[in-house]
């Protein structure tokens, strides 16, 4: 059987809708999903717990899909079952989101769960790489967006965000907590004609926290007045694709599905 632990956003319906065969959905009392019915929901303190609710269950898979705020711990709520997992919950804390979830994964992993990864249960969610709208980017974008590579390395280096608003040799925005299309509602008249650049973090783990962009983003890079949207293939999960096209399509942008380095 199949866990979700499910976050904020369209993205855990989008998986629980596809997969075939029981699901259980879980997720953080702080953080609670916000498209899907918890089955269960649970504190950083009762992870244990989690882990020995979920064996109870049969659940032998987990995935970590949606966003999720940073929980704080306190010490005087952990449950018998959590104690030993303290130090790494701890060190996971003071990391910063690569690294949390690396600790989040070893932990499910040594429980005896499986860690699937969002497009891995939904393929469909990664489109092929091209350029699937009317609208093409020109010579200036493909120059801008090579940019945009070595922008991504340096958020990496930082454990930054993983999308940023470039336009010709300029970075006027960079992704922050609240994530993109936050980012996308803060720009100013300087950003019209750039373009959204969205890549995973070179060297993360693909198993959580790929990437994602859906209709939403879609909507705030019309509104910005950019020229189009650049996605790493194989590494950005697009949801309702059909839907983001025509609405590119209608207002005159464009979607890259982008090798890296291309």
């Amino acid at each position: 059987m199949l866990a979700l632990i499910a976050g904020r956003g369209a993205l855990p319906a989008a998986v629980a809708g596809a997969v075939s065969g029981s699901v259980v959905v879980c997720g953080l009392e702080q953080c609670p999903p916000d498209h899907l019915k918890a089955d269960h929901l649970f504190r950083l303190e009762q992870l244990g717990g989690l882990l020995a609710w979920l064996k109870a269950r049969g659940v032998t898979q987990v995935c970590l899909c949606g966003a999720v705020s940073r929980p704080d711990l306190s010490l005087t709520r952990l449950d018998m079952r959590t104690l030993p997992l303290v130090p790494r919950i701890l060190r996971a804390l003071r990391y910063g989101d690569d690294g949390a979830l690396r600790i989040v994964i070893d932990i499910l992993e040594g429980a005896g769960f499986t860690v699937m990864a969002a497009h891995d249960l939904v393929p469909d969610l990664l489109p092929d790489a091209g350029v699937p709208t009317v609208s093409q980017p020109d010579k200036a974008a493909a120059q801008t967006v090579r940019m945009g590579d070595g922008v991504s390395d340096d958020q990496a280096r930082r454990d930054l965000g993983q999308a940023c608003v470039l336009h010709a040799s300029r970075i006027i925005a960079r992704e922050g907590q609240d994530g993109t299309d936050a980012m996308l509602r803060g720009l100013g008249p300087e950003a019209r004609g750039g373009v959204l650049y969205k890549a995973p973090k070179p060297g993360q783990d693909r198993r959580a926290d790929l990437p994602v962009i859906g209709i939403g983003t879609a909507e705030g890079a019309i509104a910005a007045g950019l020229a189009g949207i650049v996605i790493e293939a194989g590494g950005v999960m697009v949801l309702d694709l059909v839907s983001v096209i025509e609405r590119l399509n209608a207002a005159g942008l464009f979607l890259w599905v982008r090798e890296r380095g291309a």
